[in-house]
């Protein structure tokens, strides 16, 4: 077997290091312009943590690890947690002892940078899937798992189509017996940004409150063609939200004491209305639970990918 060298990542080496992000991680193609702005120019990148494999010097594999180098919103440096958000082999060079060179690698340098946790990979704010697809990359699963990484969650992303689509009457008959209880779900204005923000801070996580806040922006502050959002309140009081960014529907949260009695429902129902007024054929998530998954499906979404998110400690 031919020794594998690793050595940190360079300039040079973008091009190959998306061609073997293609071939390896084939079910989520990337292009540069995804890898500079996701990778590159995220302000926690470390060209130490992005390992580069060599066999007979020709790049055979990258993984790519961060580490907090500056805060995150409410959530801080996060110290002692660090992220592998890929991790990939080109085909003609696995079974060759790269994957686990660079998994040594990773390990021993973030060990050194006082990393204690190493989860794969649900990092914000650019993360490209919750973690490895569990039927595409079953053999890279494996490899983790032997490698100390234990699953921790199997997150599933959904999708629905919207042509057509009509409120179940069970859904309006809930929205009407809300509306009869001074629950209001609707569409948000600008006098719900404040109370809408400070209720998503206290409820909910700071990638969150993040990403409703890039979406008020576009919404009030450039093109709200392509976002939305809608919330739940009685009278000052905010029960939950939903919101969408061109197809993508979420995040999407209702205070925890309220749940079980329909709001969610009505919610989920009001946004795809909203997104079908704006002509969006699809609506699509990433991630969420089983329990959930089995409210989106009442509005007609369907199981579209499941994920295994993973965990080591170091």
């Amino acid at each position: 077997m031919e020794q594998v060298a690793i050595r940190a990542y360079r300039p040079e080496d973008e091009p190959d290091v998306v061609r073997i992000w293609n071939a390896s991680l084939f079910a989520d193609p990337i292009n540069v312009t995804t890898w500079r702005a996701k990778v590159l120019l995220d302000p926690n990148f470390d060209p130490e943590g992005c390992h580069i494999a060599e066999i007979g010097s020709k790049p055979a594999g990258f993984l790519l690890s961060l580490v907090r180098r500056v805060p995150f919103f409410g959530d801080g440096y996060e110290p002692g947690q660090a992220w592998m958000t890929a991790f990939g082999v080109d085909p003609a060079f696995q079974r060759r002892g790269a994957g686990s060179s660079l998994l040594d690698a990773a390990f021993t340098w973030l060990k050194g940078m006082g990393v204690t946790t190493l989860s794969c990979s649900p990092y914000v704010p650019n993360y490209f899937t919750p973690g490895p697809d569990v039927s595409a990359y079953a053999i890279g699963i494996d490899l983790l798992q032997k490698r100390g990484f234990t699953e921790i969650e199997r997150p599933i992303s959904m999708r629905a189509e919207l042509t057509g689509y009509q409120e179940d009457a069970s859904i309006t008959e809930r929205r009407k017996a809300l509306e009869a209880d001074g629950v209001d779900i609707r569409p948000v204005t600008p006098l719900d940004i404040v109370p809408l923000l400070e209720f998503i801070r206290a409820n909910f996580s700071a990638d969150w409150h993040r990403e409703a806040s890039g979406v008020l922006n576009d919404l009030y502050n450039g093109d709200g063609r392509t976002v939305g959002m809608v919330i739940a309140r009685k009278g000052d009081t905010v029960l939950g939200y939903a919101e969408h960014r061109n197809e993508r529907y979420g995040p999407f949260g209702v205070r925890e004491d309220q749940r079980g009695n329909g709001i969610g429902r009505v919610l989920l129902s009001t946004m795809l209305g909203e997104m079908l007024k704006k002509n969006y054929h699809a609506a699509w998530f990433l991630w969420t639970g089983d329990d959930a998954a089995r409210l989106y499906s009442r509005c007609g979404f369907h199981p579209v990918r499941r994920f295994s998110v993973l965990k080591k400690e170091l």
